[in-house]
């Protein structure tokens, strides 16, 4: 052997795992008469009662398991562990991606269904124009607070922070819009 060239170390050979040819379509069918039931409960149970994001999520793992059939009929005894893993990673991923995300200001036309009178129509343009100043957190707590009207605890437990921090950052948030709006002739000083 020359100098500076390596050998590999012997070791099995690479056999590829053969999986079977499936019908996705009825796998996947008997996949969902067969569980979907059980995973309706639990992704529901999972996002507090939410029946409507349930069936989204189980919407999503049936096709993930319609992507996966092939290797998933191969492993029978491993569909349900597999099929739950998936609910609850949806689940995770669902509220992660809530958290994450402020909520937008509601279109000006969805106000103008609030605030019907003509003559206000000047006064919602400066409000939203002072809204754009705040910051993503204040804007969305003053949603949620006082267009939503949400009480502090549910404020608190829908963007996953404390009380505390809800009361600090409405009192914060409305200091900051009052000064916008004063700013804008709109509130006396």
């Amino acid at each position: 052997m020359e100098a500076g060239t390596r050998t590999l170390a012997p070791g099995r050979a690479h056999v590829p795992h053969t999986v079977p040819d499936v019908d996705r379509d009825t796998f996947v069918r008997t996949v969902y008469d067969q569980y979907g039931p059980l995973l309706l409960r639990y992704a529901a149970r999972l996002l507090d009662g939410d029946w409507h994001k349930a069936e989204d999520i189980l919407q999503e793992t049936a096709a993930r398991a319609w992507k996966h059939a092939r290797l998933l009929a191969a492993r029978d005894e491993r569909v349900r562990p597999w099929l739950f893993t998936v609910v609850r990673n949806l689940v995770v991923d669902h509220h992660r991606a809530r958290q994450l995300r402020p909520l937008d200001l509601l279109p000006v036309e969805e106000l103008h269904a609030v605030w019907e009178a003509p003559d206000t129509a000047l006064t919602l343009h400066v409000v939203l124009d002072a809204l754009q100043e705040l910051n993503d957190q204040q804007r969305t707590v003053i949603k949620l607070m006082y267009y939503l009207e949400f009480s502090v605890a549910q404020t608190a437990e829908h963007l996953g922070i404390p009380a505390g921090t809800v009361k600090s950052r409405a009192f914060y948030a409305v200091r900051a819009l009052r000064k916008a709006l004063e700013e804008r002739g709109l509130v006396g000083e």
